[in-house]
């Protein structure tokens, strides 16, 4: 028929392959496929962890983001015949069709291989994840005696984050103003040990020195542990064997969550495409996979030449590549020309604790209570669709982000 809408197969749903889906919904015949049932607003799971926010405000359901408007495919992709322009799906006895194709799996945790971390390290990407540390946090707490001596408690109370990039950061002074109002809250003599160990020398790499000085000026009052240049050669489970200076050092810990970065989708290692030495889907300027002018890759997953290397790995990338990668599927569907874009580093937010942050503007760096309100404000206006950020927009403003203690397990 004349007036049927093309066919847009978008694999993934994080923010690549979600905003690339919701701008073409009124397009296309528009298909999401996503292993998960629900988005995740990843810049938010550390507070979420904390309690500011909860799971319904970072982590909708595709069908309550979706309606009617796209269709929603919950699965595994298995394989991809790009000749016949079809994909299979676990779970699914049809083969799923298409006019454009737009990957945006994302990438999974990479454990660099090292020993024991996959089987003992905690994740830290979902909603799961954090739920799973927040619990272990709990537990911890709960089998302290406030008669323990400071010393004591420190060694039963320590926990260690891998990774001094932007992610380890937030999450270990979200896990420290949170393990230091229990200790409050609980009597307990002493304080808690949070620990980052990054391999390069410095925190937070990539980042303008004006956020790192601000980064390292929270963490020394804070009294989280830092030890930069420090390899982790191993995750036990009940600690974590590093190494300074040819010098190994094994500590007990409570839980030790990986932050490390993250390596490239498994689904992707299978496919024909080109790619770079680091198996990245080489596409060009427009989005489009080298040699396939209906597929396009972006995201985690992408290699896209001339992108600074500050914004690799970040959702503000994948937000500017969503879009220039709708207006192009939409373009290439009614034979139109492509288009390019100059990416561009938006501004940097971190969260840093329960009732602090850093916010650069204009150069300057801007910290505290009120910095932790422009990121909430920031992150409210970059939700997916308008109706789910006007209902969390109003539970913010109404309710509040007040913390939610480290109770007791079974508290009411």
């Amino acid at each position: 028929m004349a007036n049927e809408k093309k066919k847009v197969l978008v694999i993934g749903g994080g923010f690549g392959g979600l905003f690339t889906a919701l701008d073409l919904a009124n397009d296309a015949e528009v298909t999401l496929v996503s292993d998960s049932d629900h988005f995740t607003f990843r810049p938010l799971l550390y507070e979420y962890l904390s309690g500011e926010v909860e799971a319904w405000h970072i982590a909708p359901d595709y069908k309550e983001l979706f309606g009617s408007e796209i269709n929603f495919v919950r699965g595994v992709v298995e394989a991809i015949d790009f000749a016949n322009q079809t994909v299979k799906v676990s779970m699914r006895d049809e083969l799923f069709g298409y006019d454009a194709l737009c990957l945006a799996v994302g990438g999974v945790t990479n454990f660099w291989n090292v020993a024991g971390a996959e089987e003992n390290a905690l994740p830290f990407r979902d909603i799961a994840d954090a739920d799973e540390l927040r619990n272990q946090m709990t537990r911890a707490l709960d089998a302290v005696s406030p008669t323990l001596a400071p010393q004591d408690v420190r060694d039963e109370l320590t926990f260690a984050v891998v990774g001094g990039g932007a992610s380890g950061v937030e999450l270990a002074t979200k896990m420290s103003d949170l393990l230091t109002d229990a200790f409050r809250r609980r009597g307990l003599k002493g304080e808690p040990r949070v620990l980052i160990f990054e391999m390069s020398d410095r925190l937070v790499p990539g980042m303008g020195e004006e956020v790192r000085a601000y980064v390292e000026k929270t963490l020394l009052e804070s009294h989280i542990d830092v030890h930069l240049e420090t390899r982790v050669l191993e995750v036990t489970p009940s600690g974590i064997i590093s190494e300074h200076n040819d010098r190994r050092t094994e500590i007990e810990t409570i839980a030790t969550v990986w932050t490390a970065g993250v390596k490239v989708n498994p689904l992707v290692e299978k496919l024909d495409l080109p790619k770079d030495k680091g198996g990245l889907i080489s596409v060009n300027q427009t989005m489009q996979v080298e040699g396939y002018e209906n597929v396009f890759a972006l995201g985690d997953i992408a290699k896209v030449e001339e992108v600074a290397p500050v914004l690799n790995g970040t959702a503000q990338l994948a937000n500017q590549e969503s879009a220039l990668a709708a207006d192009n599927i939409r373009a290439f569907l009614n034979g139109k020309d492509l288009k390019t874009k100059a990416f561009e580093e938006l501004g940097e937010a971190l969260s840093l604790g329960t009732h602090n942050a850093a916010v650069l503007i204009g150069g300057n760096v801007v910290g505290g209570a009120l910095a932790r309100d422009a990121r909430f404000a920031l992150y409210t206006s970059r939700l997916p669709t308008w109706h789910h950020r006007l209902k969390v927009g109003a539970s913010w403003f109404f309710e509040g982000t007040t913390p939610r203690p480290l109770q007791p397990l079974g508290y009411s």
